[in-house]
């Protein structure tokens, strides 16, 4: 029997209108595919875990998002994922209606791939790797929430566009390692300040 989170029922009640029927219609369709899955929140969004975080919903003023936690790992058999840098849009764009979602089908076979992968990574056994020497890693995408923040501080906005990608890249890895809301939160302001005042992460130490 599907299980439902209260703090989820009252995300999708103050949501605008426009939203209201995309989440629905969203959450609906991932309980469906896989009815043991878990609700939650994280950084204040509806998340939906199983073996691990496997996709998010959120809406926004004008639009809402539907994401995978790892889509880079699906195999995307459609090429429909929409993964641009900086978007703050999920994996499939922005989404005013639920005409600007891929078909039902679709999505359940994107959602159920998320969860096998998760499955498998579960059970893989832990081996040792060899150190080596690791490549450059692109710029990881700006999260969906801070690019929110980001619109509302146009100042803040302009200068984290013109950062170089290793000094945005510093910024979103402290929000990805934050442990708790409250710790992402009290990091968003502070680096909202800072990015304002054109700082880089570790400013105090350049």
């Amino acid at each position: 029997m599907p299980s439902y989170d209260p703090r989820i029922d009252a995300y999708i009640d103050k949501s605008a209108d426009f939203a209201k029927p995309i989440l629905l219609h969203l959450r609906d369709l991932i309980h469906r595919t896989v009815p043991e899955i878990t609700e939650t929140t994280k950084w204040s969004m509806p998340f939906f875990d199983c073996d691990g975080p496997v996709c998010y919903i959120a809406a926004f003023k004008q639009h809402c998002a539907f994401g995978f936690w790892k889509s880079g790992r699906l195999s995307d058999p459609y090429k429909i994922l929409d993964e641009e840098e900086g978007s703050g849009a999920g994996s499939f764009g922005r989404i005013a209606s639920i005409a600007d979602l891929p078909a039902d089908d679709i999505l359940i076979e994107y959602i159920a791939e998320m969860v096998s992968i998760n499955a498998q990574e579960v059970k893989k056994p832990a081996a040792k790797k060899p150190v080596v020497a690791k490549a450059p890693q692109p710029t990881p995408e700006t999260p969906a929430y801070f690019m929110e923040l980001l619109a509302k501080n146009p100042q803040a906005m302009d200068v984290f566009e013109k950062f170089s990608p290793s000094a945005k890249k510093e910024y979103i890895t402290w929000f990805a390692e934050a442990k708790t809301e409250a710790t992402l939160q009290k990091r968003l302001e502070q680096a909202i300040e800072w990015i304002s005042e054109g700082k880089q992460r570790h400013w105090k130490y350049k």
